[in-house]
């Protein structure tokens, strides 16, 4: 492997599959597709906008991965499969890789500012989060899949300052206990995947029981799914015009949010399954991989946004 090849793929392109939550936040804002005053109208500016943040938050993840892989080199060559990275390898220098993390960072931060400063905090913000996980929080039980889920929070939320579309409380609980529910079952299938091989390679790994994961695992998918249906129900409903308190109304695209609720309850016993079976420590590969979570995706995907343009 050269030098080249090596530095691209310390920067780790599969893991850039995570940065599409960015996407999420405007697409239920209607910011890609919405009915305007001449019919079906496309949100051109919003897309790239959205494309901008997923560049921003692909160069400062790249940065923080080559960080993380710098400080544990000596970790990672005890590990089955991470002894195979780059810089654990060899093929990199640690000093290359610390200087390509600082070029990285300033060009996704500099990005960011040039969207807006609101969006360049939460990308700051996630930067600092990774590198206290690097350095600190992914040592500490508990900090760490909490730490762990923090980025896929920051990316939703960057997303929705990117743009500048508003989330409902509903979201930001979905999104919260979804991130923590992916990052319980990445360290599940991790402490499968490594057995008793947990020595001088995660140090929480050794701590945490298979029933305490699942345990976690449990109330994040629980609270998820009921967020998930009051979302569901609170984008079905409209308030009323009648004389009783709280009388509500459906709107035009009510059923295809509620019939939305079957596919989003496949997905999270699909994904739960896969993890019992030890292969979600790579979120992003499974995702990228499992067709039956592909079709379940793309099938709520096409009620959600039925939904959201008979609604508009």
């Amino acid at each position: 492997m050269g030098l080249a090849k090596g530095l691209l793929k310390a920067c780790r392109p599969k893991q850039w599959a995570k940065n599409a939550l960015v996407f999420i936040a405007p697409a239920a804002g209607n910011a890609f597709v919405f009915r305007g005053p001449h019919g079906l109208e496309f949100g051109g500016r919003a897309l790239l906008q959205t494309l901008l943040a997923f560049v921003a938050f692909s160069m400062v993840a790249s940065s923080t991965y080559l960080i993380n892989d710098s400080v544990d080199v000596e970790s990672d060559r005890r590990h089955p499969t991470k002894r195979n990275r780059p810089i654990a390898a060899g093929i990199i220098s640690v000093r290359l890789a610390v200087s390509m993390s600082i070029v990285l960072l300033a060009g996704g931060l500099g990005l960011a500012l040039w969207r807006n400063w609101q969006f360049c905090v939460v990308v700051g913000l996630y930067a600092v989060q990774t590198t206290l996980y690097s350095f600190w929080l992914k040592k500490e039980p508990v900090l760490d899949v909490v730490a762990l889920s923090g980025g896929f929070i920051l990316r939703l939320l960057g997303g929705a300052y990117a743009v500048d579309v508003g989330i409902s409380k509903w979201f930001f609980i979905i999104s919260c206990f979804g991130a923590l529910f992916i990052a319980v079952g990445k360290r599940l299938a991790e402490k499968r995947e490594l057995g008793d091989r947990t020595e001088g390679i995660r140090r929480t790994l050794g701590i945490y029981t298979e029933n305490y994961l699942r345990f976690l695992q449990a109330v994040s998918a629980g609270i998820v799914l009921v967020g998930y249906m009051e979302w569901a129900f609170e984008k079905a409903e409209k308030p009323g015009t009648g004389r009783l308190l709280g009388q509500t109304t459906s709107t035009p695209g009510a059923v295809w949010f509620l019939v939305s609720i079957l596919p989003f309850l496949v997905a999270i016993l699909r994904y739960g399954l896969l993890v019992e079976l030890g292969k979600g420590s790579a979120p992003e590969e499974l995702l990228l991989s499992d067709r039956q979570l592909q079709i379940v995706g793309l099938v709520w995907a096409v009620l959600v946004g039925i939904g959201f343009y008979v609604s508009s």
